[in-house]
C-alpha cells in the first residue's frame, strides 16, 4: 500500500478560478508573442538588455525556487537523513513543474523559437558557450524529474509490474538528479562570470560565483519545501508537519551562514567593503538583499523558534525573496550594458510571466487533489 495519498477535494475552487483568469489573460500576450508582432511587439528587450525578466524569472530565479526537489535528495539519499522522504513526492512536483515551465518560459525569449531543437544536435554545438551546459542539463534534468515522479501516475493507475520495474533502477535517475542541477546552477554562476565588468562589482566575485549560486539555489530549495508545506497545511487542511520541518530549518541555517560568510569574505578580499556604504542604488539594493539573508538566521537561532511553524515560515519566506533578490539583482536590476540602454519590463512581459506562475500552481493543485503525492502518515 502507498504512504502517499489522492487528496479528495474539489479542484475548482475560487483562488483556482483566479489564477485561470491570470493564465487566460497572459494567452493573449502569448498570442501576440508568437503569432502576431514577435518578441519586439511584447517586450522592452534591445541590444544591451539581450534578456529580461522572462529569462531572469523563469529561467534564473525559477530553477531555483525549482530545487526543492534537489535539496532533499542530498539530505535523503546522501546525507542518509530518511525521516525526510514523506516531503520528496511534492518537492518533486515542484520541481518538475518549475523546470519545465520554466524551459516554457525560455521559448518567449528565443528570436528563433522554432529552431530550438538545434541545441539536441551536436554537431551545431557551441563548446565555449557557458547557456549550452544549462540549456542541455536543464532539459535533461525536466526528463529526470519526469522519470523520478512517474511512480505517482504508476500508482495511480495501478500498474504494479511496472512500478516495480522502475524502483529497481531509480536510483540511477536520482543520482543524475543530483549531479544536473549542481552543474547547471553552478554554470549559472559561470555566466556571471562571462559577463565581466558588465555586472556590478557588489555582485561580481568571480571564481566564487559558481559556488554562491549553489549555496543560494539550495537555500531557496529548502525554503520553498518549508512554504509548499506550510500552504498545504494551511490551505488544503494536511497534517502539520512541523517536526520535519524543525531538521530543515537547521539545515538552513549554517548554509545561509555559508553564504553570508562567503559573500563577505570574499568583497573584503577584493576590497570592495567600502562600495557597501557608498551610496547610491547598487548599496540600497544590497543592503536590502544582505538584510533578508541575516534575518532568518537571526529567526533560526533564537531558542525554540524553529519549533513555531509561523516563524519557520516568516524565515522561508525571507530566503525566498533574499535568494530571488541576489539573482535579479546581479543580472538584471544592477546590470550595466553601457551607455544609451535601459529595460524595464513591459506590461506583457510581466503579464505572461504571471501567467506561467498561475499556470505551475493550477497544475500543482491538480497533480496533488489527482495523484497520490501528499504523504499519508500523519506526523506528530
Amino acid at each position: 500500500m502507498s504512504a502517499h495519498k489522492v487528496l479528495r477535494q474539489r479542484l475548482i475552487t475560487f483562488p483556482f478560478m483566479l489564477l485561470l483568469a491570470i493564465f487566460l489573460v497572459s494567452l493573449y500576450f502569448m498570442y501576440q508573442r508568437f503569432v502576431v508582432g514577435g518578441m519586439g511587439a511584447v517586450s522592452n528587450l534591445n541590444g544591451g538588455f539581450a534578456w529580461g525578466i522572462w529569462v531572469v524569472y523563469d529561467v534564473v530565479i525559477g530553477t531555483a525556487l525549482a530545487c526543492g526537489g534537489y535539496a532533499l535528495a542530498i539530505t535523503v539519499y546522501v546525507m542518509n537523513r530518511g525521516q525526510y522522504h514523506p516531503l520528496m513526492r511534492p518537492a518533486i512536483l515542484t520541481s518538475l513543474l518549475g523546470y519545465a515551465l520554466g524551459g516554457f518560459g525560455a521559448f518567449f525569449d528565443m528570436g528563433k523559437f522554432w529552431q530550438f531543437y538545434e541545441i539536441f544536435l551536436p554537431w551545431n554545438w557551441n563548446f565555449n558557450s557557458v547557456m549550452l551546459e544549462v540549456g542541455l542539463c536543464v532539459a535533461t534534468y525536466i526528463l529526470i524529474l519526469t522519470i523520478e515522479f512517474a511512480p505517482a501516475f504508476l500508482e495511480r493507475i495501478g500498474s504494479k509490474k511496472l512500478l516495480r520495474s522502475l524502483n529497481k533502477v531509480l536510483f540511477l535517475f536520482i543520482a543524475l538528479g543530483i549531479l544536473l542541477p549542481t552543474m547547471h546552477q553552478s554554470s549559472l554562476g559561470s555566466l556571471l562570470i562571462s559577463m565581466g565588468h558588465k555586472v556590478d562589482p557588489l555582485w561580481q566575485t568571480w571564481h566564487f560565483q559558481p559556488l554562491l549560486a549553489i549555496l543560494s539555489a539550495l537555500i531557496m530549495g529548502f525554503s520553498i519545501v518549508v512554504f509548499e508545506a506550510s500552504l498545504t497545511t494551511a490551505g488544503l487542511h494536511q497534517d502539520d508537519e512541523n517536526t520535519l520541518l524543525v531538521g530543515l530549518g537547521r539545515i538552513i541555517k549554517w548554509l545561509l551562514v555559508a553564504f553570508v560568510v562567503i559573500r563577505i569574505g570574499v568583497l573584503a578580499g577584493q576590497g570592495k567593503l567600502g562600495l557597501i556604504f557608498a551610496g547610491g542604488s547598487s548599496s540600497l539594493f544590497f543592503i536590502v538583499e544582505m538584510a533578508l539573508f541575516i534575518l532568518p538566521i537571526f529567526l533560526l537561532m533564537v531558542p525554540g523558534a524553529n519549533r513555531n511553524a509561523s516563524q519557520l515560515l516568516v524565515a522561508a519566506v525571507c530566503m525566498l525573496f533574499a535568494g530571488a533578490a541576489y539573482r535579479f539583482d546581479a543580472f538584471l536590476i544592477t546590470f550595466n550594458p553601457g551607455p544609451g540602454y535601459t529595460y524595464f519590463p513591459s506590461a506583457p512581459e510581466i503579464m505572461i510571466t504571471l501567467g506561467i506562475i498561475s499556470l505551475e500552481i493550477m497544475l500543482y493543485l491538480f497533480f496533488v487533489k489527482k495523484l497520490p503525492v501528499l504523504h499519508g502518515a500523519k506526523h506528530a
